[in-house]
């Protein structure tokens, strides 16, 4: 709970908005912290946002975003992806180490904590990794990095596996006592090298494309489930792809064990057969997968196994991704769809509530990151960290007018129901209607 005052923090009344799903009310925010709720009685020049027909929830957290910053500027920087992420609804991401050069260092941590400051749009939490240079041999300054300013608390070398088991089984060890946590991006490479472009598969073989099978995932799952419980350290597996992925992970907290996981949009909504028309910006590591683990991953979801959605937000130029399919860059981008995307596809269809799906996008990522201001309740006295969606709203995306510098967009075209009215950080509007409006 926040009890001092932000200096970045505003003051504002939110009117008649439904709170959690729940009843409608006022809202007060009072120099970044709901102060009053109900009828309020608020000054008439105070800034207000009429919120009726919309929800309020807790603000979306992403564990997976990647911000290119610093090193590939020309496809992403970290004020044009905050940007992004502000139109998306989130209020704070988590920014992977994979850039250039490498988060591995205090002082990188620190960069990454002070440029999304600067940008001032959203949270900017910087993600160090695991192993100097994400080479997988060598264990990054972990400790450092943990007792930095920017107080890393997870560690990936997401793009990279860490191969590597008794690699894995130091840094679980070294980080247990910072209460950290590891994103792992399940890929063995004897499975699946870095040829591999696209599902294993009946469409693989027919297109001639290197295949990518999903027991390269689970494999590293199974193995990292043991990792956890013998250290007793946490385990989170990044962007699940598969139903044997998610057997291991239910099975592995029906033990006890640490483990979480998140699921992506692209995953939960796009398959594989897009494949056959060699569009590469459908070309994604792990790569789309059949409809048997598409639903797979959607009951996951629903049913708590997979706990959290997170976006994988991957921007690139247009000069790395517009290739043939198998020399392209992997990624799409996800941040301003990713509501819209999951509400559509669960909300809609009564496979979850919207509640339950505010949790999994914003109170349950903040507790795997440790992010004590965010996904907290609507409540008085709790940091005005909010978003205000349209669940009715119907929209179609248009890759041109995103706030992202790349256009690897795989929702072009495409519409959605429900859609992110305004987001709030620390009692600031930061955007509104997928516009930027502070920062």
């Amino acid at each position: 709970m926040t009890t001092s005052r932000d200096p970045r923090a505003g003051s504002l009344l939110i009117t008649g908005a439904r709170i959690l799903d729940g009843e409608r009310g006022d809202i007060l925010v009072r120099d970044g912290v709901v102060a009053e709720i109900g009828a309020v009685d608020a000054p008439a020049d105070l800034e207000r946002i009429d919120a009726d027909g919309l929800v309020l929830l807790p603000g979306f957290v992403d564990l997976h975003t990647h911000l290119r910053e610093p090193g590939r500027e020309d496809a992403e920087t970290i004020a044009s992806g905050s940007a992004a992420a502000a139109a998306g609804g989130f209020t704070a991401v988590l920014a992977m180490a994979n850039t250039s050069p490498v988060t591995d260092t205090a002082e990188a941590a620190e960069f990454v904590l002070d440029r999304g400051r600067a940008a001032g749009l959203v949270d900017v939490v910087p993600v160090g990794a695991v192993t100097k240079g994400l080479a997988g041999e060598e264990l990054a300054e972990l400790g450092l990095m943990a007792r930095s300013r920017a107080r890393v608390r997870v560690f990936s070398d997401d793009g990279r596996c860490v191969q590597n088991a008794r690699v894995m089984r130091r840094a679980l060890e070294y980080l247990k006592p910072f209460d950290s946590v590891i994103s792992q991006h399940a890929q063995d490479p004897s499975l699946a090298g870095e040829s591999a472009c696209c599902h294993e598969g009946e469409i693989s073989g027919r297109l001639g494309l290197p295949g990518w099978p999903g027991v390269a995932e689970s494999v590293i799952v199974a193995r990292d489930v043991q990792l956890a419980r013998h250290t007793g350290s946490r385990v989170h597996v990044a962007h699940v792809s598969t139903a044997e992925s998610v057997e291991i992970i239910r099975w592995a907290k029906g033990q006890g064990i640490a483990i979480t996981a998140e699921v992506t949009p692209h995953h939960l909504a796009l398959g594989t057969e897009l494949v056959r028309g060699y569009d590469p910006v459908f070309k994604v590591n792990p790569p789309l997968r059949p409809s048997e683990d598409q639903e797979a991953l959607r009951a996951a979801l629903a049913d708590g196994t997979l706990d959290a959605v997170a976006t994988d937000h991957a921007p690139h130029a247009r000069h790395d991704k517009e290739h043939a399919f198998e020399a392209a860059a992997v990624g799409m981008l996800g941040l301003e769809s990713a509501f819209a995307v999951v509400h559509d596809l669960m909300v809609e269809t009564g496979r979850m509530s919207l509640a339950e799906l505010a949790f999994r996008m914003s109170a349950r990522p903040a507790q795997i990151a440790r992010l004590a201001g965010h996904g907290r309740p609507i409540a008085v006295g709790e940091p005005a960290n909010l978003v205000l969606v349209d669940p009715s709203a119907r929209r179609t995306v248009a890759k041109d007018a995103s706030n992202s510098l790349s256009r690897n967009n795989p929702w072009h075209g495409m519409s959605f129901t429900g859609a992110v009215h305004a987001t709030i950080v620390r009692g600031v509007v930061t955007a509104r209607d997928g516009k930027v409006v502070a920062g």
